[in-house]
């Protein structure tokens, strides 16, 4: 029995599809943003900062990193609210994946400071900057660059995770192709158009966060 596919039944719904493309791209620009700032800031207490800040900086990066998404995403979205604090399916979907990528980010960012040469730290220091100075100014920009393949990366990674938000009914692309086959019944047609179109935004991420990282995070040429 042959296989007929429509894929104009779903790309005839494309408002929806770009709906949902548009939700992703929007979740994972402003968890990577603040997933970034919250993996600096880790990376930093574990490296740097006082030990029961060492601690409580390794107890969340170990219990993100060794527990499901979903399990998290979950945990945002039904255990606020138990806790009295109501938040939208999309402000639990960025809570979830900023916890999400804040902890692997700590990790690859303390490995790019730990490979900080000591004479560069002592450079500093004979240059009467502070710690803080010399961490923001020293030690953070070259760390980023050696890691910043792994960022890439990882933030990716967050976006494809993002998928899993459809569960909570946050109207990412996932969602869309889900919505768009309730419809018409066309379920292959519709996760192969979603396949195709998360490819892409892979591909086009990673160029635009290569593009980024050089000219506006390592001190490279701006403009």
């Amino acid at each position: 029995m042959g296989i007929e596919l429509d894929f104009l039944a779903v790309l005839a719904q494309w408002p929806l599809l770009a709906r949902g493309v548009l939700w992703t791209l929007g979740l994972t620009a402003i968890s990577a943003v603040i997933g970034l700032l919250v993996g600096v800031a880790c990376a930093w207490a574990r490296s740097h900062g006082p030990l029961a800040l060492r601690w409580l900086a390794a107890s969340y990066v170990e219990l993100i990193r060794n527990t499901p998404f979903i399990v998290q995403l979950f945990f945002v979205f039904f255990g606020l609210p138990a806790a009295g604090v109501k938040v939208t399916p999309e402000i639990a979907s960025v809570i979830a994946m900023v916890i999400n990528l804040g902890a692997y980010a700590a990790e690859i960012i303390r490995a790019g400071i730990e490979a900080t040469p000591r004479g560069q730290i002592e450079a500093a220091a004979s240059l009467a900057l502070s710690r803080m100075q010399t961490f923001l100014h020293v030690v953070l920009p070259p760390a980023l660059k050696k890691v910043w393949p792994a960022l890439t990366s990882q933030i990716i990674i967050v976006m494809l995770g993002s998928a899993v938000c459809g569960q909570i009914s946050t109207q990412e692309l996932s969602y869309a192709a889900n919505l768009i086959q309730s419809r018409n019944f066309r379920a292959f047609e519709a996760f192969i158009v979603a396949t195709g179109i998360y490819l892409l935004l892979s591909i086009g991420v990673r160029g635009v966060l290569n593009w980024l990282g050089p000219r506006y995070l390592f001190g490279g040429r701006r403009g």
